[in-house]
């Protein structure tokens, strides 16, 4: 029977802490993909005086993305966590505006997972950070 891979990845989410007090929400998921929205909050403002979100909750949120595309590989993994995560910050993000990240997993090996990840406000065009990363992946045990 197939997954369902949007409330797989919704339930992969939710499960984390930090997920759920940064209210990121999965807004897609495919093969190997996933989009993970993160609303503004002043909560999570870095400099009060411009409202920008911090750096922290961009990487957060792209580092969650990350994982949620690991889960989502055709693969099957059973579970991953972040082994290593560079992020290039292009510009800041604009206040009052939701932050989108997708990720793509675009290479696996027999443990490690490889993932190239963008986030954006709504200038789509214009993106707020790049990542690239490497993720453990958990597969189920071969009989």
């Amino acid at each position: 029977m197939p997954i369902d891979s949007l409330k797989f990845a919704q339930q992969f989410v939710s499960a984390l802490p930090h997920s759920q007090a940064l209210g990121m929400q999965v807004v897609g998921v495919g093969k190997g993909y996933a989009e993970i929205s993160m609303g503004y909050d002043p909560k999570l403002v870095g400099d009060p005086q411009t409202g920008v979100l911090s750096g922290g909750a961009v990487s957060a949120l792209m580092d969650t993305c990350g994982g949620a595309a690991v889960m989502a590989h055709p693969t099957g993994a059973l579970g991953t966590a972040t082994i290593d995560l560079r992020i290039d910050y292009m510009r800041a993000a604009t206040p009052g505006q939701s932050i989108v990240a997708r990720a793509e997993c675009f290479h696996v090996t027999r443990s490690v997972a490889f993932v190239r990840a963008t986030a954006m406000d709504d200038d789509r065009d214009n993106p707020v950070a790049t990542a690239t990363g490497a993720f453990t992946l958990e597969r189920p045990k071969s009989k």
